[in-house]
């Protein structure tokens, strides 16, 4: 199959290589100059090879084509958006004139990315799908080469329109991933773990971040049992928001389980704890400008808080993080985030219309 992955960076990588490895026709599009260039223009001058190193083996990719043209994605019949999820509007804006209706076109994680989808997509009927996380934790080592850390059992991901998820499952399951699939888009949008884990445990970890002089590790020093408490209370407000759609109440350590699944039989809890544990974890975040707060509080928690304010469901605790975050970094980050008015409320609207009106509440 033919498909074109937008973004060059560790998991866009990994999942081209991954890709290429099984058969699959594939373009790498790097989008910006940001990062791994050197990587990047390795595999221009070695025609796309590159190692995955996974459990002890070592499996070779070569990927088709590697550009920065991104009309290459018309040639595509599944087209994966890799990039940071603050980057999603202005790319997906960038792409509408190549994209046409016979594509799907994933985005990974999605954090409802659906909105700037049907923001921009200036009367086509697209096929749109989001992710929750990552089909492969990994970094790359050295240009040409990718250390694979973990990969998820499951994949949870959802379409949208509901109505083509029959259709486009048939599509997806060739690339060879392990997915599920998720009734709406934004359930895909709410069970992205950074949502939950990386918020609670940057924020309050804030003196822990600015003291430890670059030695601290979130996974290892956050979760104490009162951050734990704010974690919890976070996901409750998540949760009321899937009830009131209709969809099932599940917690951030239940999904965490379901897509890991480091050992069945254990608590979902224990089983979070086991992931946090593990012992190739990276140091970090090293400042509070770090991904976890600059990014997932703005792209994650704003959008949160944005479904709320649709509802008419009271988030608390996701305001309360929003602004601890605004007033730590000094600026509002609402004003980057994905406010109502930044996602546009019609867009909203019939993304909570196709999740109250999917196939399976008929």
């Amino acid at each position: 199959m033919k498909v074109a992955i937008l973004g060059a960076g560790n998991v866009g990588c990994a999942t081209a290589t991954d890709l290429a490895y099984r058969g699959h026709e594939v373009a790498l599009i790097k989008t910006s100059h940001a990062l791994h260039d050197d990587n990047f223009n390795y595999l221009i001058e070695n025609n796309g090879r590159m190692i995955l190193e996974e459990s002890g083996e070592e499996k070779v990719g070569n990927i088709k084509k590697v550009t920065r043209d991104l009309s290459c994605i018309n040639e595509a019949k599944v087209v994966i958006l890799s990039v940071q999820s603050k980057y999603h509007e202005n790319l997906i804006k960038s792409l509408m004139p190549y994209l046409n209706e016979k594509q799907i076109l994933l985005i990974n994680p999605g954090y409802l990315s659906t909105a700037f989808v049907l923001k921009y997509a200036q009367g086509k009927e697209l096929t749109i799908v989001e992710a929750t996380s990552s089909f492969i934790d990994c970094r790359i080592k050295k240009p040409g080469r990718i250390k694979v850390g973990f990969r998820n059992k499951r994949n949870p991901l959802a379409v949208f329109p509901a109505s083509k998820k029959k259709e486009t499952k048939q599509i997806l399951d060739n690339l060879g991933f392990p997915f599920y699939y998720l009734d709406s888009v934004i359930e895909a949008a709410l069970h992205n773990p950074n949502l939950i884990v990386h918020t609670v445990g940057a924020i309050m970890s804030i003196p822990g971040i600015e003291s430890k002089n670059k030695n601290f590790i979130m996974y290892y020093d956050a979760f104490t049992p009162s951050v734990w408490n704010i974690l919890e209370a976070l996901d409750a407000e998540k949760m009321d928001i899937l009830e009131k759609l209709g969809c099932k109440r599940i917690s951030y350590v239940e999904m965490a389980k379901f897509r890991n699944t480091l050992d069945e039989s254990m608590d979902a809890k224990d089983n979070f704890f086991k992931y946090a544990m593990l012992p190739n974890r990276e140091k970090g975040p090293t400042n509070i400008e770090h991904r976890y707060i600059s990014e997932d509080v703005p792209q994650g928690l704003v959008m949160l808080e944005a479904l709320g304010d649709a509802l008419h469901i009271k988030t608390p605790i996701t305001t309360a993080l929003i602004e601890i975050a605004s007033a730590a970094l000094g600026r509002d980050l609402r004003i980057e985030g994905r406010t109502p008015e930044k996602l546009g409320r019609e867009n909203i609207k019939k993304i909570l219309e196709d999740a109250q009106n999917r196939p399976e509440n008929n």
